[in-house]
């Protein structure tokens, strides 16, 4: 295993794929060892948005976890302490309102970040996403 530089770190999609679902064994031990040495060092452990796009997807069609799995696992990453996702704020909102609703998770960031950014709505020909509160269907 690589040694990890001392500053903060970015984690991929499936570094925290195989720690939800420990499905490679050695793959496991090599996230879980680095994350225990993150926390020993008091280092920045950060999750990108695209990381978060990315790891619904994975969950849900590749490992096949439904969406109640999915939003724990989402909201237990948001509880932990030691951990930065960006744009956190958006992100709680918008598991809020997939948990909430119909839309998918994707939309529902988008959503969120719309209105962090100051949009009065996000325009969508998705009729789901269109039932998002914000959301309006052309």
């Amino acid at each position: 295993m690589a040694e990890v530089a001392d500053g903060p770190v970015g984690l991929d999609t499936h570094v925290i794929a195989r720690l939800v679902l420990a499905d490679d064994a050695e793959q496991t031990r090599r996230a879980q060892r680095m994350l225990v040495k993150a926390a020993t060092r008091g280092q920045l452990v950060m999750i990108a948005l695209g990381v978060l796009l990315e790891l619904e997807w994975v969950l849900r069609s590749r490992a096949g976890l439904d969406k109640a799995a999915v939003l724990r696992v989402f909201k237990g990453l948001l509880e932990t302490r030691d951990l930065r996702i960006e744009h956190e704020a958006s992100v709680e909102r918008a598991v809020y309102a997939w948990e909430q609703g119909s839309a998918d998770f994707a939309d529902c960031l988008h959503l969120a970040r719309y209105r962090d950014m100051g949009c009065d709505t996000m325009l969508t020909f998705d009729r789901t996403a269109a039932r998002l509160s914000g959301a309006t269907a052309l």
